[in-house]
């Protein structure tokens, strides 16, 4: 680095360079000597810092004009201009994972007397070529010296004026490798003191200084490279000693057989790394089958004729040179071991072109012939292993044929019996082929291999043959005991008759029929019926034994199809029906008839003519389809139960008369109708809704004040109780049976309320016969026209056992339709209450009752007091858990 020009005192100021010492404890006071005045940039003096801390990683100073290096060495960061003698500024160090923090203290004193001259005539300094600059140095590896071995000279500008001492710092210096090289210190001759390998150490980094004898640096440090120069000292190296590769035979030429690979320590890119492949030998030696690129060492195929069947293995000698194969090259050798991998170039071949084999009949499973192959391909692989195949005469698949996978042989068996008396020889032709493809892609179906075998069957003696297995016959349904028919057949597979053979029946489900021992002809034993709950499409089976004269069996089914005749009528399965009032107003009804579809629908629906006139006034069918109608009610039928009689008839006129139970409820769906106590199926079962939970829960209280108006006497006159009509019975009065004698009952006759007393003696136990077993029995009077929901107003209560006569004010219209149809008939049954076993006038009476008032909370048991609609009975839904047991035995009885 050239120096700046020297300013006009320059000699004063050079004179008065300081002299810098380093304090002699660590973190003390360091003293430099410095002139007055010092540029930017200038070199004053270098701290020992590690002596302070040793890995300080922030440096500080305290005056901005001058800077510190990480070396500790000190320059100006700015012009310098000494005022006084002396000046300070403190160093700060500091390291953040140690938290240490030293500080160390600059004295700057200012040089009075300059520096005298290396030669003392010389009074005027003279500019001179300055040489501190990086010089290119370069030294061979492996010198062989003398040592130590001059490299170059450092020289500095200031060394031609003043003395100069020089020093080097660095690897190879005071870093590993230690003391490799020293400066001369007063003439910068640079030295090395031993040989040096490259592929160690390519090259150092050292710095060279140059200091006055007081200390002062005039120059910067100056980086010199000290580069080694490669020597071809290291052979090439293979990865391997030997190379292991495999490759197909019959491969096309250029098929890459695989690749080798050599090192080499020396300078890359010179012509020490410079490496050539080659082949130095082939074993067997003739023909020359592969070959080495030079440059890449990949080695390839020369030809497609490697056949594995000839030499399955071939060995190379390689060699690897450097120096770009010169004959001066290092070099080294490898061994390069290359397999020839099987590929199915060989069909495989019978040894023999036909074979024969024999079987006795009617076995299966076995073994009857074994077929070998030559194949010259590697044994045990897929190359080799055989797969057999039956071209032609296996249609009825009764062989099939298999590779035993140790001997490589076709293994021939039958699976399906043979039949001596349908054929005794068969011929069949089968080839071979292997697992793997043949590697030709197209081979010709005559290069196959192919053999024939004759398969003889021999005969055996065989038992009995059902044949057909089922056997069919057809017998009407219904047919007389003791119908004669044909039965099951077997046959003697020699002689194709049935003489000699025995026939018994082992199943026969329901006992029908007898068979005949020598004939195997059936005969009736009983009825048979078509509609028999086992029969399913007019199908009953029966098993037969046949057996011959030594015993042996078979087992054959015969099938007795049973013509139907139509001896069932269609009917009804669901006889019970719901109509939801207002959602609906009909309800569909299904009709089934058991017989066959050609002795069924389609059906015809009608209301029995037996059925009471007002109940065929009342209901009404129209179809939906062949076997289903609807019914509905033409007079807007009041709610309650009603029995409605409905023939079917089939297509022949063949007809059944069907009850149903019809319910017209108040309710959304059928289930809210079933919780209101009304019957929803035919099986007598009854189920109670909200009115019949609110007479539960307020029974106890309404049964004192019923039992106190009905006293039946034994005054009067004895009157033959008059009957009933029979229609009026028929709809209006409906009996319920209870399963066993109980308390009293309450029974209802459109909103009246009578109680029966089980043990009493009155003689309402014998009115009509409705009333059985001293009365305990409810008979509830129905209203068939009208229903009470508009019966609101004020009206008079029951009177009975009084003058003989049940007075029922007028109840808006229908009310009074329904007192005309009813008083004449209750005044006849109320009557009775007035006289008791002995004809005599009964002590007590019926006493009257009246409505006392709007607002009663009770309300009326008059006439209008079973009402239809549900006021004020919400609470039913929303009832304490104590009260919902009671409600849920009631309704789930």
């Amino acid at each position: 680095m050239a120096a700046a020009p020297a300013p006009r005192g320059a000699p004063r100021l050079l004179l008065a360079l300081a002299i810098f010492t380093y304090a002699c404890d660590a973190c003390k006071t360091v003293t430099f000597h410095v002139p007055s005045q010092l540029d930017a940039g200038k070199f004053v003096g270098r701290v020992n810092l590690e002596e302070c801390l040793q890995s300080a990683n922030r440096i500080h100073s305290s005056d901005t004009d001058f800077r510190v290096l990480e070396d500790g060495s000190v320059y100006t960061a700015s012009a310098v201009l000494f005022s006084s003698v002396k000046r300070h500024f403190t160093i700060s160090l500091s390291n953040a994972q140690e938290h240490g923090d030293k500080k160390i203290q600059v004295l700057l004193e200012h040089q009075t007397q300059a520096l005298q001259p290396s030669h003392p005539e010389e009074k005027v300094l003279r500019r001179a070529k300055r040489r501190w600059a990086p010089i290119p140095c370069s030294m061979m590896e492996n010198s062989l010296g003398p040592f130590p071995m001059f490299l170059q000279q450092i020289e500095s500008d200031t060394a031609q004026k003043y003395p100069v001492y020089y020093s080097i710092s660095g690897p190879g210096v005071d870093k590993a490798p230690l003391n490799l090289f020293y400066v001369e210190r007063n003439t910068g001759n640079l030295f090395c003191t031993g040989p040096v390998d490259r592929e160690q150490y390519d090259s150092f980094e050292i710095v060279a200084f140059a200091a006055t004898p007081d200390g002062y640096h005039p120059e910067f440090p100056l980086p010199l490279k000290i580069k080694i120069e490669d020597e071809n000292d290291n052979y090439p190296i293979f990865t391997n000693s030997t190379y292991i590769f495999t490759v197909a035979e019959h491969s096309r030429v250029g098929a890459t057989v695989g690749q080798v690979c050599a090192i080499d320590n020396d300078e890359p890119g010179s012509l020490h790394t410079m490496l050539k492949y080659s082949i130095v030998q082939q074993l067997p030696v003739a023909p020359t089958l592969f070959f080495m690129n030079p440059t890449t060492g990949v080695i390839t195929t020369t030809t497609s004729q490697l056949d594995r069947e000839v030499l399955d293995k071939y060995q190379l000698n390689i060699k690897v040179q450097d120096m770009n194969g010169q004959h001066f090259g290092l070099q080294t050798t490898a061994t390069c071991v290359i397999h020839i991998e099987d590929v199915n170039d060989h069909l495989p071949t019978f040894t023999r072109s036909s074979y024969v084999a024999f079987v006795e009949e009617n076995t299966v499973d076995v073994e009857i012939l074994r077929v070998s192959v030559e194949d010259k391909d590697l044994i045990n692989t897929a190359n080799w292993r055989a797969v057999y195949t039956i071209l032609s005469g296996n249609e009825n698949g009764h062989f099939k044929i298999v590779t035993d996978p140790k001997t490589n042989e076709g293994v021939l068996c039958v699976v399906k019996p043979l039949n001596y008396e349908e054929r005794q020889q068969l011929t069949l032709q089968i080839c071979v082929a292997n697992e793997a493809p043949y590697y030709r892609e197209t081979t010709s179906r005559s290069a196959v291999s192919t053999a024939t075998v004759t398969v003889n069957v021999k005969n055996q003696d065989e038992g009995p043959e059902c044949v057909p297995p089922v056997q069919t016959v057809r017998i009407k349904e219904n047919a007389p005991v003791n119908t004669r028919s044909s039965g099951y057949k077997a046959y003697n597979p020699d002689t194709k008759g049935s003489s000699g053979i025995r026939y018994k029946k082992i199943n026969d489900p329901k006992g029908w029929i007898t068979v005949d021992e020598n004939t195997g002809s059936i005969t009736t034993f009983r009825n048979l019926d078509r509609e028999a709950e086992s029969i399913r499409n007019g199908l009953y089976n029966v098993t037969i034994l046949a057996t011959d004269e030594v015993g042996r069996t078979c087992t054959g089914t015969l099938g007795i199809v049973l013509e139907d005749v139509n001896d069932n009528g269609p009917v009804i399965l669901k006889k019970a029906a719901v109509i939801c009032k207002p959602t609906m107003s009909s309800t569909e009804i299904v009709a089934f008839d058991p017989d066959d579809p050609i002795n069924g629908p389609p059906f015809t629906f009608s209301v029995e003519e037996e059925s009471d006139r007002d109940a065929r006034r009342a209901w009404a069918l129209t179809k939906i389809n062949d076997t289903a109608a609807r019914l509905y009610n033409q007079n807007d039928a009041p709610f309650g139960p009603y029995t409605v009689r409905v023939r079917v008839t089939d297509r022949h006129g063949l007809s059944s008369v069907t009850p149903l139970n019809v319910i017209v409820c108040d309710c959304i769906t059928e289930d809210d109708c079933s919780l209101r106590g009304l019957p929803r199926t035919g099986a007598g079962q009854f189920r109670l809704g909200k009115w019949a939970i609110l007479a539960i829960l307020l029974g106890i209280a309404l049964l004192f004040c019923i039992l106190s108006t009905l006293v039946c006497g034994v005054t009067g006159t004895a009157r033959k109780p008059k009957p009933l009509p029979d229609d009026v019975t028929q709809q209006n009065l409906i009996v319920s049976n209870t399963e066993a004698p109980g308390e009293d009952k309450v029974y209802s006759t459109n909103g009246f309320t009578h109680a029966v007393g089980g043990v009493g003696t009155g003689a309402c136990g014998t009115m009509g016969s409705g009333l059985i077993h001293g009365g305990q029995e409810t008979i509830e009077m129905v209203k068939g026209h009208q229903t009470l929901d508009s019966c609101r107003g004020q009206h008079h209560m029951l009177e009975a056992c009084g003058p003989g006569r049940v007075e029922v004010d007028t109840c808006r219209g229908a009310h009074s339709e329904w007192r005309s149809f009813t008083q004449p008939r209750l005044g006849e049954k109320v009557q009775l209450c007035d006289q008791d076993d002995g004809q005599g006038h009964a002590q007590d009476y019926v006493l009257p009752y009246r409505y006392e008032g709007q607002g009663s909370v009770a309300g009326s048991v008059g006439c209008c007091s079973d009402r239809q609609e549900e006021d004020r009975l919400d609470f039913l839904d929303h009832l304490e858990p104590k009260f919902r047991t009671l409600a849920e035995a009631c309704v789930k009885r």
